[in-house]
Protein backbone atom coordinates (compact mmCIF):
# COMPACT_ATOMS: atom_id res chain seq x y z
CA UNK A 1 0.00 0.00 0.00
CA UNK A 2 1.62 3.13 -1.08
CA UNK A 3 1.46 6.28 1.25
CA UNK A 4 -1.48 8.16 0.11
CA UNK A 5 -3.48 5.31 0.22
CA UNK A 6 -3.01 4.58 3.42
CA UNK A 7 -2.83 8.32 4.76
CA UNK A 8 -6.79 7.96 3.35
CA UNK A 9 -7.69 5.01 5.39
CA UNK A 10 -6.25 6.45 8.64
CA UNK A 11 -7.98 9.79 7.86
CA UNK A 12 -11.51 7.98 7.43
CA UNK A 13 -10.52 5.83 10.33
CA UNK A 14 -10.19 8.92 12.72
CA UNK A 15 -13.49 10.48 10.98
CA UNK A 16 -16.12 7.51 12.12
CA UNK A 17 -13.98 7.41 15.36
CA UNK A 18 -14.60 11.00 16.59
CA UNK A 19 -18.43 11.19 15.05
CA UNK A 20 -19.82 8.68 17.04
CA UNK A 21 -19.64 10.69 20.30
CA UNK A 22 -21.41 13.36 18.88
CA UNK A 23 -24.22 11.50 18.09
CA UNK A 24 -24.85 9.60 21.20
CA UNK A 25 -24.49 13.06 23.31
CA UNK A 26 -27.32 15.09 20.90
CA UNK A 27 -30.12 12.15 20.54
CA UNK A 28 -33.19 12.94 22.41
CA UNK A 29 -33.44 11.64 25.73
CA UNK A 30 -36.12 8.97 26.80
CA UNK A 31 -39.49 10.71 27.54
CA UNK A 32 -40.52 10.22 30.62
CA UNK A 33 -44.43 11.11 32.12
CA UNK A 34 -44.53 13.91 34.88
CA UNK A 35 -45.14 13.01 38.63
CA UNK A 36 -48.67 13.41 39.74
CA UNK A 37 -49.92 15.83 42.24
CA UNK A 38 -50.92 14.48 45.20
CA UNK A 39 -53.16 16.08 47.63
CA UNK A 40 -53.17 15.53 51.77
CA UNK A 41 -55.31 17.59 53.80
CA UNK A 42 -55.03 16.91 57.77
CA UNK A 43 -52.57 14.47 56.58
CA UNK A 44 -54.91 12.16 54.91
CA UNK A 45 -54.36 11.96 51.05
CA UNK A 46 -57.35 12.50 48.89
CA UNK A 47 -58.33 11.03 45.81
CA UNK A 48 -59.89 13.07 43.32
CA UNK A 49 -62.07 12.21 40.57
CA UNK A 50 -59.73 14.33 37.83
CA UNK A 51 -56.35 14.85 38.17
CA UNK A 52 -54.97 18.10 39.66
CA UNK A 53 -53.41 20.33 36.79
CA UNK A 54 -50.92 22.62 37.56
CA UNK A 55 -50.80 25.70 35.33
CA UNK A 56 -48.85 28.38 35.31
CA UNK A 57 -47.53 27.45 38.97
CA UNK A 58 -51.73 27.28 40.21
CA UNK A 59 -53.23 23.44 40.71
CA UNK A 60 -56.44 23.16 39.72
CA UNK A 61 -58.56 20.34 41.37
CA UNK A 62 -62.49 19.42 41.13
CA UNK A 63 -64.75 21.81 42.67
CA UNK A 64 -67.15 19.72 44.35
CA UNK A 65 -64.31 17.49 46.45
CA UNK A 66 -62.56 20.76 47.46
CA UNK A 67 -65.30 22.27 48.61
CA UNK A 68 -66.92 19.10 50.32
CA UNK A 69 -63.42 18.09 52.15
CA UNK A 70 -63.25 21.84 52.93
CA UNK A 71 -66.44 21.65 55.20
CA UNK A 72 -68.33 24.51 52.47
CA UNK A 73 -72.14 23.86 51.53
CA UNK A 74 -71.95 24.79 48.38
CA UNK A 75 -74.60 25.48 45.59
CA UNK A 76 -74.06 25.32 41.73
CA UNK A 77 -76.03 26.93 38.97
CA UNK A 78 -75.04 25.52 35.80
CA UNK A 79 -76.32 27.96 33.22
CA UNK A 80 -73.84 30.65 34.75
CA UNK A 81 -70.92 28.12 36.09
CA UNK A 82 -71.23 29.87 38.96
CA UNK A 83 -70.73 28.18 42.60
CA UNK A 84 -71.27 30.00 45.69
CA UNK A 85 -69.95 27.48 48.82
CA UNK A 86 -71.03 28.80 52.78
CA UNK A 87 -68.76 27.73 55.75
CA UNK A 88 -69.48 29.38 58.80
CA UNK A 89 -69.37 32.78 58.62
CA UNK A 90 -67.77 32.59 55.10
CA UNK A 91 -69.58 32.69 51.41
CA UNK A 92 -67.57 32.24 48.28
CA UNK A 93 -69.03 32.95 44.94
CA UNK A 94 -67.08 32.71 42.04
CA UNK A 95 -67.92 31.95 38.21
CA UNK A 96 -65.94 29.43 36.15
CA UNK A 97 -63.43 31.51 34.29
CA UNK A 98 -63.93 34.75 35.84
CA UNK A 99 -60.38 36.76 37.19
CA UNK A 100 -62.69 37.90 41.06
CA UNK A 101 -64.61 36.38 43.37
CA UNK A 102 -66.57 37.54 46.10
CA UNK A 103 -65.86 36.97 49.70
CA UNK A 104 -68.09 37.76 51.57
CA UNK A 105 -69.39 40.44 49.69
CA UNK A 106 -66.12 41.55 48.68
CA UNK A 107 -64.36 41.14 45.15
CA UNK A 108 -60.70 38.91 45.19
CA UNK A 109 -58.61 38.72 42.76
CA UNK A 110 -58.14 35.46 41.27
CA UNK A 111 -54.86 34.71 39.41
CA UNK A 112 -55.53 31.86 37.08
CA UNK A 113 -59.10 31.20 37.12
CA UNK A 114 -61.35 28.05 36.59
CA UNK A 115 -61.91 26.29 34.11
CA UNK A 116 -64.08 23.17 32.38
CA UNK A 117 -61.37 20.20 31.91
CA UNK A 118 -63.19 17.48 30.58
CA UNK A 119 -66.27 17.55 32.30
CA UNK A 120 -65.28 18.63 35.47
CA UNK A 121 -65.41 22.20 36.72
CA UNK A 122 -61.91 22.86 37.66
CA UNK A 123 -60.82 25.80 40.62
CA UNK A 124 -57.53 27.09 42.21
CA UNK A 125 -56.86 24.93 45.18
CA UNK A 126 -55.19 27.09 47.10
CA UNK A 127 -57.57 30.66 46.27
CA UNK A 128 -60.45 28.53 47.49
CA UNK A 129 -58.92 26.99 50.45
CA UNK A 130 -56.95 30.19 52.20
CA UNK A 131 -60.62 31.70 51.17
CA UNK A 132 -62.00 29.26 52.95
CA UNK A 133 -59.54 29.78 56.11
CA UNK A 134 -57.01 26.73 55.27
CA UNK A 135 -53.42 27.06 55.32
CA UNK A 136 -51.98 25.30 51.83
CA UNK A 137 -48.06 24.56 51.49
CA UNK A 138 -46.58 23.52 47.77
CA UNK A 139 -43.33 20.89 47.94
CA UNK A 140 -42.24 21.12 44.42
CA UNK A 141 -39.38 18.21 45.33
CA UNK A 142 -42.63 15.64 45.60
CA UNK A 143 -45.27 17.55 43.78
CA UNK A 144 -47.89 17.73 47.00
CA UNK A 145 -49.92 20.08 48.11
CA UNK A 146 -50.73 20.18 51.99
CA UNK A 147 -53.84 21.65 53.11
CA UNK A 148 -54.52 22.42 56.65
CA UNK A 149 -58.10 22.84 57.55
CA UNK A 150 -59.71 24.77 60.17
CA UNK A 151 -62.21 22.09 60.71
CA UNK A 152 -65.13 23.15 61.83
CA UNK A 153 -67.05 20.62 65.40
CA UNK A 154 -70.41 21.89 63.93
CA UNK A 155 -72.62 18.66 64.53
CA UNK A 156 -73.61 17.37 67.33
CA UNK A 157 -74.38 13.58 68.33
CA UNK A 158 -77.78 13.43 69.89
CA UNK A 159 -78.01 9.86 70.03
CA UNK A 160 -74.79 7.03 70.24
CA UNK A 161 -74.50 6.01 66.88
CA UNK A 162 -71.59 3.87 64.93
CA UNK A 163 -69.14 5.36 63.12
CA UNK A 164 -68.62 2.79 60.25
CA UNK A 165 -65.96 2.16 57.40
CA UNK A 166 -68.42 2.17 54.98
CA UNK A 167 -71.83 3.41 54.36
CA UNK A 168 -73.84 0.62 54.83
CA UNK A 169 -74.61 -0.92 58.32
CA UNK A 170 -74.21 -4.75 57.10
CA UNK A 171 -70.96 -4.04 55.21
CA UNK A 172 -69.18 -1.15 57.20
CA UNK A 173 -67.44 -2.16 60.32
CA UNK A 174 -67.81 -0.24 63.08
CA UNK A 175 -64.48 1.79 64.27
CA UNK A 176 -66.00 3.43 66.86
CA UNK A 177 -69.66 4.39 69.04
CA UNK A 178 -69.87 7.78 69.19
CA UNK A 179 -71.65 9.18 72.21
CA UNK A 180 -73.94 11.54 72.66
CA UNK A 181 -72.89 14.57 72.88
CA UNK A 182 -70.00 14.06 71.02
CA UNK A 183 -69.11 17.24 67.93
CA UNK A 184 -67.77 15.59 64.82
CA UNK A 185 -67.86 17.79 61.25
CA UNK A 186 -69.57 16.79 58.01
CA UNK A 187 -67.57 15.98 54.83
CA UNK A 188 -70.33 15.74 52.70
CA UNK A 189 -73.87 13.88 52.36
CA UNK A 190 -73.44 10.33 50.99
CA UNK A 191 -76.82 9.95 50.50
CA UNK A 192 -80.44 10.23 52.38
CA UNK A 193 -79.26 7.43 54.77
CA UNK A 194 -75.56 8.91 55.42
CA UNK A 195 -73.10 11.23 56.15
CA UNK A 196 -69.20 11.03 56.08
CA UNK A 197 -67.81 12.84 58.76
CA UNK A 198 -64.59 13.57 60.58
CA UNK A 199 -64.32 13.16 64.44
CA UNK A 200 -62.80 15.20 66.63
CA UNK A 201 -59.56 13.23 67.00
CA UNK A 202 -59.54 13.42 63.03
CA UNK A 203 -60.63 9.97 62.38
CA UNK A 204 -62.67 9.78 59.16
CA UNK A 205 -65.86 7.33 58.37
CA UNK A 206 -69.61 7.52 57.59
CA UNK A 207 -72.78 7.90 60.59
CA UNK A 208 -76.50 7.67 60.04
CA UNK A 209 -77.90 10.37 58.57
CA UNK A 210 -81.52 9.95 60.21
CA UNK A 211 -82.85 12.91 62.06
CA UNK A 212 -82.64 11.19 65.88
CA UNK A 213 -78.70 10.65 65.73
CA UNK A 214 -77.64 14.23 64.77
CA UNK A 215 -78.56 17.55 64.52
CA UNK A 216 -77.20 17.94 61.33
CA UNK A 217 -79.71 19.47 58.94
CA UNK A 218 -79.24 20.78 55.32
CA UNK A 219 -81.74 21.49 52.56
CA UNK A 220 -79.83 19.25 50.32
CA UNK A 221 -79.98 16.55 52.46
CA UNK A 222 -84.32 17.25 53.45
CA UNK A 223 -84.70 17.40 49.53
CA UNK A 224 -82.68 13.74 49.68
CA UNK A 225 -85.17 12.41 52.87
CA UNK A 226 -88.27 13.48 51.24
CA UNK A 227 -87.51 12.00 48.33
CA UNK A 228 -86.87 8.68 50.13
CA UNK A 229 -89.76 8.69 52.23
CA UNK A 230 -92.04 9.30 49.00
CA UNK A 231 -90.24 6.56 47.65
CA UNK A 232 -90.66 4.20 51.18
CA UNK A 233 -94.52 5.32 50.20
CA UNK A 234 -94.74 4.33 46.90
CA UNK A 235 -93.99 0.43 47.48
CA UNK A 236 -97.53 0.55 48.99
CA UNK A 237 -99.40 2.23 46.56
CA UNK A 238 -103.06 0.04 46.17
CA UNK A 239 -103.09 -1.35 49.88
CA UNK A 240 -106.32 -1.60 51.22
CA UNK A 241 -107.74 0.71 53.57
CA UNK A 242 -109.32 -0.47 56.65
CA UNK A 243 -109.73 2.18 59.84
CA UNK A 244 -108.04 1.11 62.74
CA UNK A 245 -105.03 -1.01 61.12
CA UNK A 246 -102.37 -2.15 63.36
CA UNK A 247 -98.92 0.22 62.54
CA UNK A 248 -97.31 -3.39 63.23
CA UNK A 249 -97.97 -4.81 59.55
CA UNK A 250 -98.41 -3.62 56.32
CA UNK A 251 -101.16 -5.46 54.60
CA UNK A 252 -103.41 -2.61 55.36
CA UNK A 253 -103.41 0.70 56.34
CA UNK A 254 -105.55 3.69 57.76
CA UNK A 255 -104.50 7.18 57.13
CA UNK A 256 -102.06 7.72 60.37
CA UNK A 257 -100.55 4.14 60.91
CA UNK A 258 -99.44 4.40 56.86
CA UNK A 259 -97.75 7.54 57.95
CA UNK A 260 -96.39 6.31 60.94
CA UNK A 261 -94.91 3.10 58.54
CA UNK A 262 -93.49 5.40 56.50
CA UNK A 263 -91.59 7.79 58.66
CA UNK A 264 -90.22 5.09 61.01
CA UNK A 265 -88.57 2.76 58.15
CA UNK A 266 -87.29 5.33 56.37
CA UNK A 267 -85.89 7.22 58.60
CA UNK A 268 -86.75 6.18 62.34
CA UNK A 269 -88.78 8.76 63.37
CA UNK A 270 -91.51 7.53 65.31
CA UNK A 271 -94.34 9.48 65.52
CA UNK A 272 -97.53 9.09 67.96
CA UNK A 273 -100.30 6.61 66.39
CA UNK A 274 -102.91 8.71 65.78
CA UNK A 275 -103.21 11.58 63.20
CA UNK A 276 -104.78 14.17 66.27
CA UNK A 277 -101.62 13.59 68.24
CA UNK A 278 -99.32 13.21 65.09
CA UNK A 279 -100.21 17.06 64.34
CA UNK A 280 -98.32 18.57 68.08
CA UNK A 281 -95.45 17.03 66.67
CA UNK A 282 -92.47 19.13 64.86
CA UNK A 283 -92.81 22.84 63.71
CA UNK A 284 -95.84 24.37 61.68
CA UNK A 285 -94.76 25.39 58.34
CA UNK A 286 -96.79 27.56 55.87
CA UNK A 287 -98.47 26.15 52.33
CA UNK A 288 -96.05 28.85 50.70
CA UNK A 289 -92.93 26.40 52.05
CA UNK A 290 -93.77 22.92 52.33
CA UNK A 291 -91.27 20.36 50.87
CA UNK A 292 -91.56 17.02 50.04
CA UNK A 293 -92.16 14.80 53.22
CA UNK A 294 -93.85 17.40 55.11
CA UNK A 295 -96.80 16.46 57.18
CA UNK A 296 -100.62 17.53 55.76
CA UNK A 297 -103.92 17.28 58.42
CA UNK A 298 -107.27 17.83 57.39
CA UNK A 299 -110.83 18.22 59.35
CA UNK A 300 -112.58 14.56 58.77
CA UNK A 301 -115.38 12.62 60.55
CA UNK A 302 -116.50 15.66 62.45
CA UNK A 303 -113.24 15.96 64.09
CA UNK A 304 -111.09 19.21 64.07
CA UNK A 305 -107.93 17.01 62.51
CA UNK A 306 -109.00 13.49 61.59
CA UNK A 307 -106.89 12.86 58.48
CA UNK A 308 -103.30 12.99 57.60
CA UNK A 309 -100.88 12.90 54.06
CA UNK A 310 -97.91 13.40 53.27
CA UNK A 311 -96.71 15.92 50.94
CA UNK A 312 -95.09 14.80 47.92
CA UNK A 313 -94.04 17.38 45.79
CA UNK A 314 -95.54 19.51 42.66
CA UNK A 315 -98.79 20.11 44.54
CA UNK A 316 -99.46 15.86 45.11
CA UNK A 317 -100.33 14.33 48.23
CA UNK A 318 -99.54 10.84 49.63
CA UNK A 319 -102.06 9.24 51.92
CA UNK A 320 -105.38 6.37 52.10
CA UNK A 321 -108.60 6.89 53.13
CA UNK A 322 -110.90 4.98 50.50
CA UNK A 323 -111.34 1.71 50.53
CA UNK A 324 -111.72 1.80 46.95
CA UNK A 325 -108.50 3.75 46.29
CA UNK A 326 -106.58 2.19 49.00
CA UNK A 327 -103.01 4.14 49.20
CA UNK A 328 -102.66 6.25 46.55
CA UNK A 329 -101.05 10.01 45.37
CA UNK A 330 -103.61 12.34 44.14
CA UNK A 331 -103.50 16.42 43.76
CA UNK A 332 -103.65 18.45 47.22
CA UNK A 333 -106.97 20.53 45.91
CA UNK A 334 -110.81 20.60 45.81
CA UNK A 335 -111.93 19.34 49.09
CA UNK A 336 -108.31 18.73 50.82
CA UNK A 337 -107.51 22.92 50.42
CA UNK A 338 -110.84 23.38 51.76
CA UNK A 339 -110.45 20.51 54.54
CA UNK A 340 -107.21 21.49 55.25
CA UNK A 341 -105.51 22.56 59.00
CA UNK A 342 -102.01 22.63 59.53
CA UNK A 343 -98.79 21.51 58.47
CA UNK A 344 -95.87 19.78 60.14
CA UNK A 345 -92.53 19.54 59.67
CA UNK A 346 -90.92 16.81 61.11
CA UNK A 347 -87.37 16.15 60.08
Amino acid sequence: MNKSKTALLLLLTASFLYSAPTHAETASPAQTPAAPISIYMDGKQLQPAAPPVNQSGTVLVPMRELFEHEGAKLAWNNDSKTVTAIKGSTTLTYRIGEHTASLNGKAVTVDVPGQILNGYSMVPLRFVSEALGSTVNWDPASKTVRIMSTVLDETSIRWGVNLRSQPDAEKGASLEMLSAGAKVHVIREVNALWLEVQTQDNRTGYISAKPKYTDYTSPSLAELQGDALIETGKKYLGAPYVFGASPDQTDSFDCSSFVKRVFQDTLSVDLPRVSYDQAKTGTEVSLSNLRKGDLLFFSARDLDIGHVAIYAGNNQILHTYSKVLGVHIEPFDGQWKKRFVTARRVF
